[in-house]
């Protein structure tokens, strides 16, 4: 498992270069000298080997290495990252991994989209593509803190796009995530801070509006603070909040771990330390 980790954190040194390579020989192996010319069969299977590496590594890390030592984990409980109504997607209450990938410790990360009670309704999916940010009732909101501990990451410089609110967009979205792969773990979650706590427990929350961060590195935060506001940055179809529990800090090698949110009510039910399913409603006081 070690090894395998290891392997899976270096994946990006191999797949990266050789897409490079593999990219220049198409566009400028005609142009090459032709005492090179008779090495470009040498240097094709050479990358393209390196380059099978890279992906044998990436599959393997994404679906089966980050997140199996968790299993039979006991989830632990954790401040909810908002307040107020709002519905689950991708809950590893329904499904685990919850994101259908177990990399960047996402195995048990939940989405939380805003639904409140109030009149402000959240825009049903489809009609207009690239809906304004500004549209959903969770643009904006306040962001907590999960759990007491020291801010170790604080991102908050990229900006927020627009909504992908329809199919077609959704295709734009999931070519533009494989851009996005190459920039690195920062250009999938966005804007996020991530909370190292007392026990080694990391706390992230993740797609945060561009300039809200309250809080930067070193900083002592407790849990329920507000250290940002709900954004639509990175690798985000409409503005909501990523929250997940990892063991470590760097998003390339963390394994995820289960957390429940304490003291929400599900529906109508009493309060207690739980997860909401997909597209349940949890209700969380400030």
């Amino acid at each position: 498992m070690r090894l395998m980790k290891a392997l899976y954190s270096r994946r990006l040194l191999i797949l990266f270069p050789s897409m490079l390579i593999l990219l220049l020989l198409a566009v400028f192996g005609q142009a090459l000298p032709e005492e090179l010319r008779s090495l470009q069969v040498t240097v094709w299977a050479i990358t393209l080997a390196g380059f099978a590496i890279g992906l044998v590594l990436a599959a393997l890390g994404t679906f089966l290495a980050p997140g199996h030592e968790a299993a039979g984990r006991e989830a632990r409980a954790v401040r909810a990252p908002v307040v107020g109504r709002w519905a689950a997607v991708n809950s590893p209450a329904s499904k685990v991994p919850s994101h259908g990938v177990r990399g960047y410790g996402q195995a048990y990360a939940i989405d939380l989209v805003a639904d409140p009670d109030d009149g402000r309704a959240r825009p049903a999916f489809g009609g207009e593509a690239f809906r304004a940010s500004q549209a959903y009732p969770a643009f904006g909101e306040p962001v907590r803190a999960m759990i007491d501990g020291e801010v170790v990451v604080a991102s908050g410089w990229r900006r927020d796009h627009r909504a992908r609110s329809n199919y077609l967009t959704l295709v734009y979205m999931m070519l533009e995530g494989m851009l996005r792969e190459i920039g690195g773990p920062g250009w999938i979650v966005g804007n996020h801070v991530t909370i190292r706590g007392d026990d080694g427990v990391h706390a992230l929350v993740a797609h945060l509006q561009q300039g809200s961060l309250t809080v930067g590195p070193g900083e002592r935060v407790r849990a329920g603070q507000v250290i940002g506001r709900c954004g639509n940055s990175g690798n985000s179809s409409e503005p909501h909040v990523h929250a997940q529990l990892m063991d470590a800090q760097n998003l390339l090698t963390a394994q995820g771990l289960p957390m429940v949110f304490s003291d929400v009510r599900i529906g109508d039910t009493d309060p207690a330390d739980v997860l909401p399913e997909n597209e349940q409603h949890m209700t969380a006081s400030a």
